[in-house]
């Protein structure tokens, strides 16, 4: 006990050295300068007890001598303690732009129970020199106007020399990299205060072969892109490793004016128009979602078929063009891991796993290129008056996504579900496997979620699609239908010198391994709280319905159609605060049927019923399938599906009308769903939504009242019809037809 006690006094007895490292002009600290601590010994290689100023003049650095490698904190400071007597070296291990060639370091006598104290105070100098310009010209005032474009010049002392390697410059969001690595430019959204800030990024200072010193714990610094490119989430957010380039702040302050009204004089025309409003952050999610989408078209899907398959030349647009490329790796990839247990099946197979690569691919609402039209996309805020805050790519990246665990990029919705489960790894794939087996969060999932809602799978087979290949498929095996009268397919002979005949055998043989009309039905009233009505789902026991959502949709609808007649009066500001609350609620709804099969089964269906409207599409059905000729479907698998209904003698309502509400259905509910509506409490964002959505929302309504016979834009709500189920509205209608036939 008495040797601990005397040890732990000598501890006590030792000295320490604190070095501290600042700008000597602006005194702002270096945080993160590398300190090299050396024990200090005569040219004879005697320890030195006293700093001998001609001695230190001589010394140069001797690895075998050091004693700690330290990193100064945020003030620019860091303490070597529990040093024994005696004379050490502080070495400054970065890089001093404006003198590449001098060691900078300094003595101090360590005396047992004291802190010397070592400063280095190096001219730095950072500079910021602000210019302003409007209609991409400079202009000569010394303040900014909202709308204008800022560029920030950041310099320090001699840095002309340096690559990037050695000294950087990296700027906070909004502030953007413009052309080399010292100008940077962000455009002015509103008034009031504006700041510049950013870090000056200086390197540990070379080693003898040339390289940079790593130093004890030192990592590398990622680098991504040119000069001024961006870096990962924790050095933006002012956290750098040690070991990493040394950090010194800068900033400047200014403030962004409204622009001064120009008095006119004479006759002035006056006009009214619409309420203005301004560009909010999710603008680019919703245009993602409006394009990818689309992206997952039937149009789109045969051409990419027709593209791979028969090497057609089809207009597609860019991002889908560059996409090409991916969906034919992930087909190649799954290709050949897609095995059906018959033979006489490779159509089918290759056709199968194209239909997945398709959709795994487009559904991806993060899948680079991202879906961006940027001429298209402009002209649609445009039409909607929904002023155009820039590319919407940078204000996706640069202020739409959230960072979590320091590197992953995910919608703000999901953020906030990663941040419920902390104590959850992420799993990252590896690459040997694409398997998710461990324990944690799916990356992909979480960064990059395959965007589908099954109400696209649901309102389809209400419109007898599915209802039209089964149909085909019993009759290709030679099985009656049920009907007392004459078999309306009885003239379907489909040849066995065509590719359709093998591709139906394939899909028939295949039936046990698709989803069945009972699994998709309960699922159906797991999301929505909607379900089938017919023989094939009689008995439904569902143990978790949305019993809320389709009332709360309807009144959202309905809100939106008041919400559109205010805002196309000119002297009326629209209120948007229902439309938000609205919003809320259906949003809630939907989260709660995010579980279970809302990973896998919504996909899956896309992908059968895409095959599904493929293989209708076949010229074969022509023959035994009569059309209407002169009726403009827009996709080619839909007139056999009307034909199919006259033949049957099943709803007379087109499947256009079908097709329309799954279309907009699942925008307008992949917007809902994925939106972070929960912590929005300004209305902008829900007035701004709804003028985005307008068209798909006042596309739904109209063929949701071909369909039903409810009109969900008709003054004064109706509780009963808002919450009865469409299959009930749709056998009612069916009764009404069959009653006047």
């Amino acid at each position: 006990m008495a040797n601990i006690k005397n040890a732990a006094a000598k501890a006590d007895l030792r000295g320490a050295v604190q070095v501290t490292v600042h700008d000597s002009l602006t005194g702002a600290p270096l945080v993160n300068a590398a300190i090299k601590l050396y024990k200090a010994q005569t040219q004879q290689g005697a320890p030195m007890q006293e700093c001998d100023v001609e001695e230190v003049k001589k010394w140069l650095p001797d690895e075998a001598l050091l004693v700690a490698v330290g990193f100064t904190a945020a003030d620019g400071a860091v303490l070597f303690p529990a040093l024994d007597a005696g004379a050490y070296i502080a070495a400054f291990d970065n890089i001093v732009p404006m003198r590449m060639d001098a060691l900078f370091y300094q003595c101090a006598a360590v005396r047992n129970g004291c802190t010397e104290n070592v400063c280095f105070d190096f001219a730095f100098n950072p500079e910021v020199v602000l210019a302003f310009e409007s209609n991409c010209r400079e202009v000569e005032h010394n303040c900014a106007f909202v709308g204008d474009k800022a560029i920030a010049e950041v310099h320090v002392d001699g840095d002309g020399p340096l690559g990037e390697d050695m000294l950087r410059i990296v700027a906070r969001s909004p502030w953007q990299p413009r052309g080399d690595g010292h100008h940077f430019s962000a455009i002015m959204r509103r008034a009031g205060p504006q700041r510049f800030e950013a870090q000056v990024l200086l390197a540990r200072r070379p080693q003898a072969g040339g390289a940079v010193a790593a130093g004890a714990g030192a990592r590398p610094m990622a680098r991504s892109g040119g000069p001024g490119a961006s870096l990962t989430a924790d050095q933006l957010a002012g956290v750098i490793a040690p070991g990493s380039m040394a950090s010194l702040g800068v900033a400047t302050d200014f403030d962004a004016d409204q622009r001064v009204p120009q008095p006119i004089s004479g006759n002035v025309g006056v006009s009214l128009t619409r309420t203005e409003t301004e560009p909010t952050e999710d603008l680019p999610l919703w245009t993602l979602i409006r394009n990818s989408t689309e992206a997952l078209s039937f149009t789109n899907y045969l051409a990419f078929l027709d593209q791979l398959f028969c090497d057609a030349n089809v207009a597609v647009s860019d991002f889908e063009r560059l996409r090409f490329v991916g969906k034919n790796a992930a087909f190649n990839a799954i290709k050949s891991r897609r095995a059906l247990p018959f033979n006489d099946s490779d159509s089918y197979r290759v056709l199968k796993a194209a239909t997945e690569a398709f959709v795994m691919v487009n559904c991806g609402v993060l899948s680079l290129p991202l879906a961006f039209n940027p001429a298209e996309d402009a002209a649609y805020l445009d039409r909607r008056d929904i002023p155009n805050g820039g590319s919407l790519a940078d204000v996706l990246a640069n202020e739409y996504l959230e960072t979590v665990d320091g590197n992953t990029l995910a919608l703000p919705y999901l953020a906030v579900i990663r941040r419920k489960l902390p104590d959850i790894p992420i799993n990252i794939p590896g690459s040997g496997s694409e398997a998710d087996l461990c324990f944690g969060i799916i990356q992909e999932r979480l960064s990059n979620p395959c965007l589908i809602e099954l109400i696209w799978s649901y309102w389809l087979e209400e419109g007898m699609l599915v209802q039209t290949m089964n149909a085909i498929t019993q009759r290709f095996q030679n099985l009656r239908a049920p009907s007392h009268g004459l078999d309306p397919l009885a003239n379907t002979e489909i040849d066995m010198l065509r590719p359709l005949n093998n591709l139906l055998w394939g899909y028939t043989q295949d039936e046990q391994h698709r989803l069945t009309v009972v699994r998709r039905n309960y699922e159906y009233d797991h999301h929505y709280g909607v379900r089938l009505d017919g023989k094939a789902v009689q008995h439904f026991r569902p143990a978790d319905s949305r019993s809320k959502f389709l009332e709360a949709f309807h009144h959202l609808l309905r809100l939106l159609t008041s919400f559109y007649k205010q805002d196309d009066d000119t002297t009326v500001k629209a209120d948007a605060f229902p439309v938000l609350n609205a919003l809320k609620e259906v949003h809630l709804i939907l989260s709660q049927g995010a579980h279970n099969q809302f990973g896998d089964l919504p996909s899956t269906a896309r992908i059968e019923m895409l095959m599904q409207q493929w293989l209708l599409g076949r010229p074969e059905f022509r023959e035994f399938l009569p059309t209407r000729v002169m009726v403009a479907y827009p996709e080619p698998w839909m007139d056999r599906v009307d034909a199919m209904k006259k033949l049957q003698g099943w709803t007379d309502t087109s499947v256009m009308h079908f097709r329309s509400l799954a279309m907009f259905g699942e925008q307008l509910l992949l917007s809902i769903r994925y939106g972070n509506w929960s912590d929005i409490y300004e209305s902008t964002q829900a007035f701004n939504w709804a003028r985005f959505w307008r068209p798909q929302a006042q596309g739904y309504i109209h063929a949701y009242r071909a369909a039903t016979g409810v009109d969900l834009s008709a003054d004064g709500a109706d509780a009963v019809s808002d919450a009865t189920l469409p299959s009930v509205l749709l056998r009612q209608r069916l009764a009404a037809q069959q009653a006047r036939a």
